[in-house]
């Protein structure tokens, strides 16, 4: 009887054996079977030099140098793009609330007078909705967000959410691009030189309070 069971044992252990080297066969053929990648190390990523070596020097780009007011401007990048700043920014940073120079030329009751680019309408506007802590404990939101909600409103000031212009505005640099194959195309036929949105645009797919 107690030979019968290890007989039995036997070929079950023998049969796992081959499934087991089956299994093995099966994953080496596989392996075997894959496609060897298109790119050699040398090619990944757009260094072009081996990505296990730390010998490669981004290409040297050069900043505007052109003093306020004398620069050539690039063409935005898409549609109401930010600007870029066409001059030399030395000695204008770092951009505080309390101290900005860029306002002493930007600004649209001077910008004309200095040949600057104003600053738009949308940045007199408070994009922010006001909410309320009631009894100082319970937060109470002003807006329904999933109801596409905002409060907007209209300043006689700069918004102070704007006061920061190198957070979207960067200064231009000549150098060749690696790689971009970005086209973009422009609602309006002045997008490349002006940003259009102002007036309805600002408030286009959005259900503003009380309306």
């Amino acid at each position: 009887m107690i030979k019968h069971k290890i007989a039995k044992l036997g070929i079950s252990i023998v049969v796992v054996g081959l499934l087991v080297s089956g299994c093995t066969n099966s994953s080496v053929a596989k392996k075997e079977e894959v496609v060897k990648p298109a790119l050699s190390a040398e090619e990944i990523g757009l260094r072009k030099v081996s990505v296990y070596e730390d010998a490669s020097v981004a290409d040297k780009t050069q900043y505007a140098d052109n003093v306020a007011g004398s620069g050539i401007k690039f063409k935005r990048a898409y549609q109401d793009a930010p600007p870029m700043i066409p001059h030399d920014t030395t000695g204008m940073m770092e951009i505080t609330r309390d101290n900005n120079q860029c306002v002493s030329c930007h600004m649209p009751e001077v910008a004309v007078s200095m040949g600057a680019t104003p600053v738009p309408p949308s940045h007199f506007m408070d994009f922010r909705p006001k909410h309320k802590l009631v009894d100082g404990e319970k937060f109470v939101k002003t807006v329904d967000n999933m109801k596409n909600e905002v409060s907007i409103k209209k300043l006689d000031d700069l918004s102070a959410a704007r006061f920061n212009c190198v957070q979207c505005h960067a200064p231009q640099s000549q150098g060749e691009a690696p790689l971009n194959v970005f086209e973009p195309d422009f609602i309006d036929k002045d997008g490349t030189a002006k940003s259009n949105w102002n007036g309805d645009r600002l408030l286009e797919g959005l259900n503003t309070l009380g309306k």
